[in-house]
């Protein structure tokens, strides 16, 4: 029961005793007077009609209090109740405009990444040739010195070269628009710029493959490009670079 029903309940039980308690005290002096003198009880019931009355009133006087108490709370419950609706609908809003907010930060960051570009870097080791041993007991030809010699360093072929594959990770929505291809030896201080390669050619011992090939990424929503490169050098490691740049 609320507190407002409750101070009802105790006005309208104030009330009502009060009244019980008059109509006692009228009662008392009635019977006193009618005792006193036979004239008296022909007294007319006015008295007992009027304190009825009052009864009644202060029933119904309590019963209307009742009421409207209820009503102000229930005006204040809905007042509480939409203030609060209203509430809830400003934070769902500010929450959509941040996730909103969010989303085109992210993108923005996304689309200057892809204007950038995205380089891997890789170092790629010498390649190891297999070594031709002659048998033993064999003479050296005529005319050739039997001395040894100091040996020369084996040479690769390219059927030989050690492969390796390059991949960039970038959003699964992207569009690629550029691959740039790099190599240089590991030691090499030849600006980027100047060690570009294309897509299938050769150049010093290295080729990167003619394409490059997409793939689902690791993670959802990206998707990989990946560039195999091919280096038969066995005299240095190279340094292989690749920069992809993709548009949303």
């Amino acid at each position: 029961m609320s507190d407002s029903i409750l101070a009802a309940i105790i006005a309208a039980t104030a009330t009502l005793s009060a009244s019980l308690l008059q109509l006692r005290f009228s009662i008392a002096r009635e019977l006193a007077a009618r005792a006193q003198s036979p004239a008296g009880r022909k007294k007319s019931r006015a008295p007992f009609i009027v304190l009825f009355v009052m009864i009644a009133a202060a029933g119904v006087a309590g019963f209307s209090l009742s009421q409207w108490l209820m009503e102000n709370e229930r005006a204040a419950q809905g007042t509480v109740e939409h203030e609060l609706r209203a509430r809830v609908e400003e934070v769902t809003r500010t929450a959509n405009q941040l996730g909103i907010a969010r989303a085109e930060i992210e993108a923005g960051v996304l689309r200057k990444i892809g204007t950038d570009g995205i380089a891997v870097m890789t170092t790629v080791a010498p390649c190891h040739p297999a070594v031709v041993v002659s048998a033993p007991g064999t003479s050296a030809p005529t005319g050739v010195s039997s001395e040894p010699s100091a040996p020369a360093t084996p040479a690769c072929t390219e059927t030989e070269a050690t492969s390796i594959t390059m991949c960039a990770t970038i959003p699964n929505s992207a569009t690629v628009t550029e691959v740039e291809l790099y190599a240089r030896p590991v030691d090499s201080d030849t600006p980027w710029s100047k060690s570009r390669l294309l897509p299938g050619m050769e150049a010093t011992q290295a080729r990167f493959a003619e394409k490059y090939v997409e793939s689902p990424g690791v993670d959802p929503g990206t998707k990989q490009v990946c560039q195999g490169f091919s280096h038969w050098s066995a005299e240095h490691a190279r340094v292989a670079r690749m920069v992809v740049r993709y548009a949303l």
